[in-house]
C-alpha cells in the first residue's frame, strides 16, 4: 500500500468527524500491515494535523479534534503511549481570535507552569506573553525558546529581551522559517495552532489555539522540541 492510499484511508473518516469503530479497525489494519517505520508515522501524523487544520471550524471544532485524538493514536506503537491519563483528567480546549482568548489561553498555562515551559514560536512581540516568560524565569521554573532568527531583529521583538533576562532562547539560523507555534508546560500540556505571539494576531488577524493534554499528543511535540533544541541550541 502506498502513503497516497494511507492519505486516502485518512481522509475517507474524516467526513463524519469522527472514527467509527470498523474505521478504527480498517485504518489499524492498514498501519500493521505496512509496518510504518518512525519518520513514515511521523508523516502521516502530519498529514493527520493538516487534515484537522483545513477542516476545522468552530461550530464543530471539538469533533475535528476527537478525530484527529483517535487517528493519532492508531499511529503510536502500543509501547511509545505511556500512561494513560484518566479522563476527568484530561484537558482539551480550542479558542480563537480576533479577540483576547487565545491570548488569555497561553497566559492561563503560563500561569500553572511549575517546572518547565517549552516554546517554539515564529515570533514573539507581545509583551504581555515576554513578561509571563521572564516571570516564569525568575521563579525558578525552567524557560527554554526556539525561534526564527530572521524575526529576531525585527522592530518589536521581545527575543532579546528575554535572552538578557536569563530566558534560554535558541535560533534556527537557516535559509528555512522555523514556522512552528506551540508550547509544552511541565511536559503535560501542550499548547498549538496558527496563533503567532504577536498584538496583531489577537487583535486583527483570525487565529486559533488548541490546548490539550493528551499524553500522545504532548509526547510527539516533546519529541519534536527536543530534536530542535539539540539542533540549534549553543549554535
Amino acid at each position: 500500500m502506498t502513503h497516497a492510499d494511507l492519505e486516502a484511508a485518512l481522509l475517507a473518516t474524516i467526513d463524519d468527524r469522527r472514527v467509527t469503530r470498523s474505521e478504527r479497525k480498517a485504518l489499524r489494519a492498514l498501519i500493521e500491515d505496512d509496518d510504518l517505520d518512525p519518520h513514515e508515522r511521523n508523516q502521516l501524523r502530519a498529514r493527520a494535523f493538516d487534515i484537522a487544520r483545513e477542516t476545522i471550524d468552530a461550530p464543530r471544532a471539538k469533533e475535528v479534534l476527537d478525530w484527529l485524538q483517535d487517528v493519532l493514536g492508531l499511529l503510536v506503537p502500543l509501547e511509545g503511549r505511556g500512561a494513560e491519563v484518566p479522563s476527568e483528567e484530561r484537558e482539551i480546549g480550542a479558542w480563537f481570535s480576533p479577540g483576547h482568548e487565545p491570548l488569555n489561553a497561553i497566559i492561563t498555562q503560563m500561569r500553572r507552569a511549575r517546572r518547565s515551559v517549552d516554546v517554539c514560536v515564529f515570533t514573539i512581540t507581545d509583551d504581555r506573553i515576554s513578561d509571563g516568560l521572564i516571570g516564569l524565569a525568575n521563579r525558578g521554573v525552567q524557560v527554554r525558546v526556539i525561534s526564527d532568527d530572521d524575526k529576531a531583529n525585527d522592530l518589536g521583538s521581545d527575543l532579546g529581551r528575554l535572552e538578557q533576562a536569563g530566558v534560554a532562547v535558541a535560533y534556527d539560523r537557516s535559509d528555512a522559517h522555523m514556522h512552528h507555534k506551540f508550547a509544552l508546560f511541565d511536559d503535560a500540556r501542550l499548547l498549538t495552532g496558527s496563533f503567532n505571539w504577536t498584538r496583531a494576531a489577537s487583535g486583527e488577524n483570525h487565529e486559533n489555539v488548541l490546548v490539550t493534554s493528551e499524553p500522545v499528543l504532548v509526547a510527539a511535540y516533546k519529541q519534536e522540541f527536543e530534536r530542535l533544541w539539540g539542533r540549534y541550541a549553543g549554535r
